[in-house]
């Protein structure tokens, strides 16, 4: 308390670190109960916070259309993994941290009408890794889109393999990469949202091989991270690199969309692949 205070004998108001957020870009104190209100978008600047699974799915599918698929689904522990805890526990400690199973969310939903099978990962559940959980719910997810003929979408948000499962987590990729290509013999469209941030082995399987590549802006989308690369090349490397519109520019993406367009921008789509 400083001397004015004393002199006063008012207190400053602490607010609890469990409600508020702070904005990466400008440093703005923001309310988490008015971020939500807001979709996660800073009311300052309009940087684009990362945003709950459960907010996302709300976003981008119409009012309680939402069926959630393989929920039950949990990793196992192959490889009996330890660092500084055992794998089952950092498993269980993510499962209560977040209320989900694992890293991806996926289901059937309407949007604006058009029925969609819809995947969003969860950043907070170890960093979206994937093992083969994640890998083999977005594998049923495009084995059920081959025989419904119903258009895929999946929300991207991943910090790349889980090291924990090893060899097992690297076969996802090619393992996801095989069931998005037997789509193409349908004609079933995959639509990929790239968020911040989509590295690792999932930016070079699943969510790289969209039919629409689309991301929102100012995410960060590579394989390696900038300062791995910039100490291999031993060169600086360009602004923004590895940033989405940094990605357009070059023909990675197809389109940068603000999350407020994101639901019409995908119902256009929709209907025009429809």
């Amino acid at each position: 308390m400083g001397w004015l205070s004393k002199l006063t004998g008012s207190k400053k108001t602490e607010i609890p670190s469990d409600l508020w957020n702070k904005c990466p870009k400008c440093n703005e104190i923001l309310i988490k109960k008015d971020l939500a209100k807001n979709l996660h978008l800073c009311p300052k600047c309009d940087f684009h916070l990362r945003m709950p699974v459960w907010d996302r799915i709300a976003m981008l599918t119409d009012n309680n259309s939402f069926v959630e698929l393989d929920n039950q689904m949990e990793s196992s522990d192959p490889l009996n993994f330890l660092d500084t805890m055992p794998y089952t526990e950092r498993i269980q400690k993510s499962i209560c941290a977040t209320d989900t199973f694992d890293a991806i969310t996926c289901g059937e939903a309407t949007l604006d009408g058009h029925r969609i099978l819809l995947g969003v990962m969860n950043f907070e559940f170890m960093g979206g890794s994937m093992g083969s959980v994640v890998g083999e719910k977005v594998t049923r997810l495009m084995e059920l889109a081959y025989e419904k003929k119903i258009p895929v979408v999946i929300v991207s948000s991943s910090g790349g393999a889980r090291m924990q499962e090893g060899i097992l987590s690297l076969m996802q990729m090619a393992k996801t990469s095989q069931t998005i290509a037997r789509l193409a013999e349908v004609s079933v469209p995959y639509i990929s949202i790239l968020t911040d941030p989509t590295t690792g082995g999932v930016s070079a399987s699943f969510a790289m091989l969209g039919d629409i590549n689309m991301a929102e802006p100012g995410s960060l989308i590579g394989f390696a991270g900038p300062r791995v690369i910039e100490q291999t090349i031993r060169q600086k490397l360009p602004d923004g690199f590895q940033r989405s519109e940094f990605l357009l520019q070059h023909g990675i993406l197809d389109l940068v969309i603000h999350r407020r367009q994101m639901k019409s921008i995908l119902s256009k789509i929709l209907k025009l692949l429809n």
